[in-house]
Parts: C-alpha cells; sequence; structure tokens
C-alpha cells in the first residue's frame, strides 16, 4: 500500500472503530480530572450533592437578606408613624 492511496472501511467496522475512539477518549478524559477509578460514579453524585446544598445554601442567605432588610424598613415606616402620631403631626 503506498503513502496517500485511500484505505477502504465498511460501514461496521467504522462503527467499532469510532466506538473504540470514543471510549479510550472518554478514558483520557475521566483520567485527566481524576475519575479514572471504581469510585468515579460516587464522587460524581457527590460533587453533584455539595454542588446543590450549596445552592440551597445561597438561596436561603438571599432570602433572609431580603427579609432582613424588609423588615428594617417597615420597621423605620413604623416608627416614623408612631414618632409623627405621637407629636400630633398631620
Amino acid at each position: 500500500m503506498s503513502e496517500g492511496s485511500p484505505i477502504l472501511v465498511d460501514l461496521g467496522e467504522l462503527e467499532i472503530l469510532l466506538d473504540r475512539a470514543a471510549e479510550e477518549g472518554a478514558k483520557r478524559a475521566l483520567a485527566a480530572i481524576g475519575l479514572e477509578d471504581g469510585h468515579a460514579a460516587a464522587d460524581v453524585r457527590d460533587l453533584r450533592g455539595l454542588l446543590a446544598a450549596w445552592r440551597q445554601a445561597k438561596r436561603a442567605a438571599w432570602q433572609t437578606a431580603v427579609r432582613f432588610v424588609t423588615t428594617v424598613v417597615l420597621a423605620a415606616l413604623l416608627a416614623g408613624l408612631a414618632l409623627k402620631a405621637k407629636l400630633g403631626l398631620t
């Protein structure tokens, strides 16, 4: 076979080659990020759980901050109304 001549591969062989290449690429990618061992699935589940917990904590922190600001504003309004009523201002 000379260099530059076409290689004929039937569809079945091409699919097998592509499957092998995809599997090898996936293994290399997982190894590159440290997820090549048997604990990889559990590690990913743990990371997803941590991410979900972080998102929930962040949401709760924002809700608490909004409630605090709302309470302070309403308290200031009530204090202003009470002061206005005490001083007899209309």
